[in-house]
């Protein structure tokens, strides 16, 4: 069974949202983070036993700057953790998925994406 690892949620300004979302949440921001392979800022949130990631891009020409330009601000992605990222990797390749890159790449709070 897959658990969700945390909830992604693409904002155009961290300075904005945090505060947004401690309030909404009732819970402070806990961590904030640059990942540059993703072009991104992030903050994260615990709510109970899973966490949200406000996404803040770096880059007018980045994906989650995109993204906000085609949707709006708002739900980007759900993260599931596995034991093994390649495999299922490649189960759901085998099941027809297409996967945004051959391999898993380091993310935010030091995961494998």
């Amino acid at each position: 069974m897959l658990k969700p690892e945390h909830i992604g949620i693409a904002v155009k300004e961290l300075a904005i949202s945090i505060p947004l979302f401690e309030k909404l949440l009732n819970s402070q921001c806990y961590k904030t983070e640059q990942v540059e392979t993703e072009k991104v800022n992030t903050a994260f949130f615990k709510t109970g036993a899973s966490k949200v990631e406000l996404l803040e891009s770096t880059d007018p020409d980045g994906v989650v700057a995109r993204f906000i330009a085609k949707k709006g601000e708002g739900l980007h992605h759900i993260a599931f953790e596995v034991a093994d990222i390649e495999a299922e990797m490649e189960r759901l390749k085998n099941e027809g998925f297409v996967m945004l890159n051959e391999n898993p790449k380091q993310g935010a709070d030091n995961k494998l994406v």
